[in-house]
């Protein structure tokens, strides 16, 4: 078949199949789900680090000098 031939074909082919949209609803309904979940996932880890101070302060006095001692970090 050549070029001319598949487009009339899915031309009479779209006639008869409806409306797309509503073949095709589920695609961004099913990315919205996806996306929204993932979403919710990523604001969970918000302000993870400040939800035990007390951890991270003993931390903190406890590595004190290994900080002092590297200098600028690298």
């Amino acid at each position: 078949m050549t070029l001319a031939p598949l487009i009339a074909f899915a031309a009479e082919e779209a006639e008869h199949s409806g409306n797309i949209m509503l073949e095709t609803i589920w695609y961004p309904i099913v990315a919205i789900v996806v996306f929204t979940f993932l979403a919710l996932v990523t604001l969970s880890y918000r302000n993870v680090a400040n939800r035990h101070a007390s951890k991270a302060e003993a931390y903190a006095k406890e590595h004190a000098t290994d900080v002092q001692r590297t200098g600028h970090g690298h």
